[in-house]
């Protein structure tokens, strides 16, 4: 997850006991590390020593500093300002026509039914898809308003922390490697991360874990 949702996952996570906590942390490191396995005998790769040359320490020029600092704003503000901006004018356009109210009602089953989520949760996690942040923000003020229950709070942690990449994000996997890589990259993601919470919401409930 990027910075921002990185911050309201920890608010969430505040409110929830350890056993919460650890639960989460203990989810997200085994589907990492299970999910890489997997893609390691699905997609094998030749293994390669690393070899890195450690430079000598020296005292930075400032002068350095500065070239590098205003090449990193200049590659920023050319790359990824503008996919960030066509991320926003969609979730606006979507907004505006009343298509984020259409894919609510065809999402409600998967999050109200599987997942064991109120219904209102369907929204934010599409606006997750179009802003990371955005996301983890409605779900945020969603446990804040008592709309949400610890477990529940800990299943939607789990799934938008899953969740497939933002727009933004995808609108980069496509430049660096194209439309059918990065379609795919969000349709198994989308599957793992909703399953992932599926599963979850189901065990827990059924072993009857409080939080």
């Amino acid at each position: 997850p990027c910075s921002a949702q990185i911050g309201v996952i920890l608010g969430m996570l505040g409110a929830l006991s350890f056993k919460g906590m650890g639960i989460w942390i203990a989810t997200i490191i085994t589907v990492l590390f299970v999910s890489g396995f997997l893609a390691s005998k699905v997609v094998p790769g030749d293994k390669t020593e690393f070899f890195m040359e450690i430079p000598p320490m020296r005292l930075p020029k400032l002068s350095n500093v500065m070239i590098k600092t205003v090449g990193r704003i200049e590659w920023y503000l050319k790359e990824a300002v503008p996919l960030f901006i066509i991320g926003t004018l969609v979730l606006f356009f979507l907004s505006e026509l009343h298509l984020l109210a259409v894919l609510e009602r065809m999402a409600s089953p998967l999050v109200k039914g599987f997942l064991g989520l109120p219904e209102k949760t369907t929204g934010f996690f599409i606006l997750g898809f179009l802003r990371r942040d955005y996301g983890a923000a409605g779900l945020f003020s969603m446990a804040e308003a008592g709309e949400l229950d610890h477990l529940q709070s800990l299943i939607s942690l789990v799934t938008i922390t899953l969740f497939i990449p933002c727009l933004a994000n995808f609108f980069m996997i496509v430049k660096e490697r194209g439309m059918k890589v990065a379609v795919a990259v969000s349709l198994i993601v989308f599957f793992l991360a909703f399953l992932v919470g599926g599963v979850m919401n189901l065990m827990l409930r059924n072993l009857g874990v409080v939080l």
